[in-house]
C-alpha cells in the first residue's frame, strides 16, 4: 500500500479491525520509509446492479429510490424507517445474491409489495396502487379481496 505522506510503495499492518458492521475492514498502516502512520479500508468490490424499466432504458440500481418508494407508501403509518430500512436491504441483497447484473422493475415492486404486505397491509395497497396502475375503484376492490382472502386462508 503506498505511503499518503511519502508515495513509499510498503508499508505494515500494525492493526486490523472489522469496520462498518462487518461490511469492511479497517487497518492502521505504518510506512517504511516515513514511518508514519495511515488508515485503510479493505471492502468487497460488488459489481453494479442495472435495473431495466418498463419503458426499455436501463439504469443503476438506487437503494435511496427503493426506499423512497416504500417511505411513500408508509406515510402517516405506524412504520419505523428501521422497518422499511431494513426490506430495502432484503430487496438489495436479494437481488445481488441472483447474480444477475440486470434486474426489471417488475421484479422489484414485487418484491417491495411482498415485504410490505408483511409490514403495513395500508402501505401495501398504496404501493400496489402506485405500482399496478390502478385504473379504476374495480381493480382497487379486486388488490383489496384478494388481500382479505390470502389474510383468511
Amino acid at each position: 500500500m503506498k505511503c499518503p505522506f511519502c508515495a513509499y510503495p510498503e508499508s505494515k499492518v500494525v492493526d486490523s479491525r472489522p469496520a462498518e458492521e462487518g461490511a469492511s475492514i479497517r487497518r492502521r498502516r505504518e510506512c517504511f520509509a516515513c514511518k508514519r502512520r495511515f488508515t485503510t479500508y479493505e471492502t468487497v468490490e460488488s459489481l453494479p446492479l442495472v435495473v431495466i424499466k418498463k419503458d426499455g432504458s436501463r439504469q443503476s440500481f438506487d437503494r435511496n429510490k427503493l426506499l423512497n418508494g416504500m417511505i411513500r407508501a408508509c406515510e402517516k403509518r405506524p412504520v419505523p424507517l428501521t422497518v422499511l430500512e431494513q426490506c430495502a436491504d432484503e430487496i438489495e441483497q436479494s437481488l445481488r445474491n441472483s447474480l444477475d447484473q440486470e434486474v426489471s422493475t417488475k421484479r422489484i415492486g414485487e418484491q417491495v409489495m411482498e415485504r410490505l404486505r408483511d409490514v403495513d397491509e395500508v402501505a401495501y395497497v398504496r404501493f400496489a396502487s402506485v405500482y399496478r396502475q390502478f385504473k379504476d375503484i374495480n381493480t382497487f376492490m379486486e388488490e383489496l379481496n384478494k388481500l382479505l382472502q390470502n389474510r383468511e386462508g
